[in-house]
């Protein structure tokens, strides 16, 4: 599995070159940039332009993440701040203002050669019907229709709410024929949804089996990337999307290591930490070198 590391470990600081020398140093073979204006500000060109320099001067593969903020709570940003770009909101006007501004920041690939996006469907409160199949649909078919030029591929991540997930996520690009559309398989919240106990007729499947059973059951090997991170669990556990480095929680990685095994084509293996454990850049080196020679072995 090719190992890579999300910006997100480094969000709330500006993101420049040298952070990008430090997760490459890391053993980096894909970056990928978290669109956030604070952080990577894809509507400045000239700070677009400094993070293409660098990639083209590097033999490391550059993927997106969507944004997840308005401009306006952008502009108050804080380590509290809540995710408020939602591209299936129940009005109109803010599904059409969140799909404008994943595709300002999808224009920073004119620059930078992002090979995919990863997208967000609905935030904690969104429950699945029709309605929000239908709006899924219509954003995927005017995102994709956007980054298709680009060279960008869009892949659908699954959440811990009733929109996305895996099963969901699978039935949205099934419905929809987006045959070109694929999945980042989000290991940390896959971890925090219930599985299923032993039976006299199955064993029993974790969250993580889950996930993996549901995307791979999408002809066409959709299976793109996964968000590499741990926590304690849901029902037992802390119940929390603590982004830890890998072995720090409860996540079977022996099981994901297994999954891996079975496909065709491996994912990219994209360690996302959280941002609030960045103060000691030796400490991030080390722990991100180990984890990507794991991801390496995967």
């Amino acid at each position: 599995m090719q190992p890579g590391i999300s910006t997100h470990i480094f969000l709330p600081e500006r993101l420049t070159p040298g952070r990008l020398d430090t997760l490459h140093a890391a053993g980096a073979q894909v970056i990928e940039v978290f669109a956030s204006r604070h952080h990577f500000d894809y509507a400045d060109r000239s700070a677009v332009r400094d993070i293409a320099a660098w990639f083209r001067a590097h033999p490391v593969a550059a993927t997106m993440h969507m944004p997840l903020f308005t401009p306006e709570d952008e502009a108050i940003w804080s380590r509290h701040t809540a995710a408020s770009l939602n591209l299936i909101d129940t009005s109109k006007s803010a599904r059409i203002a969140a799909m404008d501004e994943v595709k300002r920041a999808l224009e920073a690939a004119e620059q930078i050669a992002f090979r995919s996006c990863v997208l967000h469907l609905g935030r904690n409160d969104d429950t699945w019907d029709t309605r929000a199949l239908d709006d899924s649909m219509t954003s995927l078919e005017h995102l994709k229709a956007f980054a298709g030029p680009l060279g960008v591929k869009l892949l659908l991540e699954n959440l811990n709410n009733d929109v996305a997930t895996p099963e969901h996520l699978a039935e949205i690009v099934t419905v929809g024929h987006f045959s070109t559309v694929g999945f980042c398989l989000d290991l940390g919240h896959a971890n925090l949804v219930q599985g299923t106990p032993e039976t006299s007729h199955a064993p029993a499947k974790t969250g993580i089996d889950l996930a993996f059973e549901a995307f791979s059951s999408v002809p066409g090997d959709r299976l793109i990337e996964l968000h590499v991170h741990d926590n304690h669990g849901g029902d037992s556990g802390s119940g929390k999307d603590e982004h830890l480095w890998p072995g720090d929680g409860t996540a079977d990685f022996a099981a994901v290591d297994r999954h891996i095994a079975a496909l065709k084509t491996k994912p990219a293996g994209i360690l996302e930490i959280a941002y609030d454990l960045t103060a000691d850049i030796a400490e991030i080196t080390r722990r991100a070198q180990r984890a990507t020679e794991i991801m390496a072995n995967l």
